[in-house]
């Protein structure tokens, strides 16, 4: 654990008893600090008063004399409206900020990797903190990914903690500048919390808050926000800027071509390896996550060698594009993380005989980024409470069958596709929406998702042996 010094002998509220604030209030007790906390939900006030925490009900507080309010990302700070003691804490002058915060201010001789993007994040910071391992470097991966920040462990001067930033942790990080930065893309998502595209797309630009020279921005150019805003870094004069992309060639960047992955940091292009035989990073989207991790491994100094393994060794991630069985020929596909028709788009460009499990609750932005890879789909089965918005996008294009649930869906997409003739067939729940109608969370439906075919694979070996 972080013990917070910095805030020794200072009183500080934390709202939101989550894991992370749960840390929070552990590492700033630890560390001296007088600590108030609070949570909406009593199951949250409960397990922080079974630990000895003083709760108090922050609607009510007096902010004079607190000298920060510690925020969860998860609690809204400026739309659709702040939340009332966020709104209270602002109007009284007492800074707000988050978890991220407070440990940059704490390890100030370690160096901090910042993974941002719509998708990608929580696989490209994976695949760093993969790769940091293979080369026995010191490095520990938190932020929006794994255990709390502030669950850590302190690191020396060689020692990198590398972080998946997302744009709700941005906004709450006021003075970490991140020695390496990534982003990886941009498309609409979460702007019910940002107000606007726009307001969403100044907050993953914080990432890059405060670079000079002596930092390096990694920024994928494939989509044309993301392409504007590593064309403005370029302009300036603050970090070092390095192109990655699956889909161009960048002089200086690091690209992935026909899923040969390209060193052009030096100029000439180099072929380093090939990403094909990769099974946990499938599609074009992994190979340009490939590129961002190689680009900030060597960015760190790591050499190619050990890059090379960590790319081939890595193990995947639950969730997304995560295989879980094969039956009868068949490969079950949980892609439960893909929350919005982007990541969905990039998962059904992987796969070419598409047996899938879509829908939940549907996501500003419509669905025509996914109609070039609806010739993928054999046939879909859709659920939850955006069914009808993708029917209506799909309708004559895609055969499919309106489900309902997760478990109807996919015993139908298992018969039909057992039943079907044809090569490289593939059950995909990959749903484009977020999955609060049914689940409480993404990893919830992908767990039910990874039961259901568990249990399918089971009654096939039974049958089998009969």
């Amino acid at each position: 654990m972080i013990t917070l010094h910095s805030l020794s002998g200072k009183t500080v509220a934390v709202m939101g008893l989550g894991k992370s604030g749960l840390a929070t209030a552990r590492a700033l007790t630890k560390g001296g600090a007088t600590v108030r906390v609070w949570d909406d939900n009593a199951n949250g006030r409960d397990a922080a008063a079974r630990e000895g925490f003083t709760v108090t009900d922050l609607s009510d507080m007096v902010w004079d004399g607190v000298d920060a309010l510690i925020l969860s990302p998860g609690i809204p700070l400026t739309h659709p409206a702040p939340h009332p003691v966020a709104a209270s804490a602002l109007a009284a002058g007492t800074p707000i900020i988050g978890d991220i915060e407070l440990l940059a201010r704490e390890q100030t001789n370690a160096h901090f990797i910042g993974i941002t993007g719509t998708n990608g994040k929580s696989t490209t910071t994976a695949l760093i903190g993969h790769i940091f391992a293979t080369a026995k470097r010191p490095a520990q991966t938190s932020g929006n990914l794994g255990v709390p920040a502030l669950d850590l462990d302190a690191l020396g001067a060689n020692g990198s903690f590398i972080l998946e930033m997302s744009s709700f942790q941005l906004d709450l990080t006021d003075t970490l500048k991140f020695d390496i930065a990534v982003l990886l893309n941009i498309s609409p998502d979460h702007i019910d919390r940002h107000g606007d595209f726009d307001g969403y797309i100044a907050a993953k630009k914080r990432i890059f808050a405060g670079m000079d020279s002596n930092g390096i921005a990694i920024v994928g150019i494939d989509d044309p926000k993301a392409l504007a805003i590593f064309e403005e870094l370029r302009a300036s004069n603050g970090p070092n800027v390095i192109p990655i992309s699956a889909a161009n060639t960048p002089s200086g960047g690091v690209y992935a071509k026909d899923g040969i992955l390209y060193d052009a940091l030096s100029g000439d292009a180099d072929a380093v390896m090939s990403l094909i035989d990769i099974k946990t990073l499938p599609g074009r989207h992994n190979h340009q996550n490939a590129a961002a991790a190689y680009a900030a491994a060597r960015s760190a100094g790591i050499a190619v060698d050990a890059i090379i393994k960590g790319l081939r060794t890595h193990p995947g991630l639950p969730h997304r594009q995560q295989i879980i069985a094969e039956i009868g020929g068949v490969r079950y596909v949980n892609d439960s993380k893909a929350t919005n028709p982007d990541a969905t788009a990039n998962a059904l460009a992987s796969y070419k005989s598409i047996y899938w499990i879509a829908g939940g609750l549907g996501k500003d932005g419509g669905l025509d980024q996914l109609s070039p890879y609806l010739p993928h789909v054999q046939h879909a089965f859709l659920i939850g409470a955006a069914a009808d918005e993708i029917h209506a996008a799909i309708d004559g294009k895609t055969p499919h069958d309106m489900s309902g649930d997760l478990d109807t869906a996919l015993r139908a997409a298992h018969a039909m596709a057992q039943r079907d003739s044809g090569d490289n067939k593939v059950v995909l729940l990959s749903p484009a929406c977020a999955s609060y109608d049914q689940f409480p969370n993404f990893e919830a439906r992908g767990d039910a998702f990874a039961a259901i075919v568990r249990d399918l694979q089971h009654v096939a070996c039974g049958e089998a042996r009969l």
